[in-house]
């Protein structure tokens, strides 16, 4: 459910904030725009591009929707995980094939394309009601709750 929320959203949005750990450990922040393909969700970035780098040298990333209405009722989605370049030519060309599909252009050699294994996801949106919160993690069944509104 929580995959289905987060497909149609990021194909809506087309573009995402992507957080890598720079060399010294520090955070970088950055918008990449995602797709999914071959059932895998996936970024390609400039060959040799800092953020490219930064997940070469450590795979540790973040991805953020984009940021939601000010009221946050489209809520914030966001993936922790790993993101690990793709290795298999097929996996490669479907990523093409969806990028071309959306924007009429296909990636040309040498560029960089990552594929995420996730670890954990959520959820937050607001409400009149209060705020719902979804979380994920692997291996564990998504959580809903709802609470209360708590706040002016």
């Amino acid at each position: 459910m929580l995959a289905e929320l987060t497909a149609v959203r990021f194909a809506a949005d087309e573009l995402v904030l992507l957080g890598t750990l720079r060399s010294d450990g520090s955070a970088r922040i950055s918008a990449v725009e995602p797709d999914i393909a071959a059932g895998e969700l996936m970024v390609g970035m400039i060959h040799r591009s800092v953020k490219a780098l930064d997940l070469r040298r450590d795979p540790r990333a973040t991805v953020h929707s984009w940021p939601p209405d000010k009221e946050g009722r489209r809520g914030d989605i966001k993936l922790y995980g790993r993101a690990v370049e793709a290795g298999d030519a097929a996996v490669k060309r479907a990523y093409e094939e969806a990028i071309f599909a959306r924007t009429g252009w296909r990636p040309v050699e040498p560029y960089h394309c990552s594929v995420f294994d996730l670890e954990s996801a959520g959820l937050v949106r607001f409400s009149d009601a209060g705020r719902e919160v979804w979380s994920w993690q692997a291996g564990q069944p998504l959580r809903r709750r709802m609470i209360e509104r708590d706040y002016q």
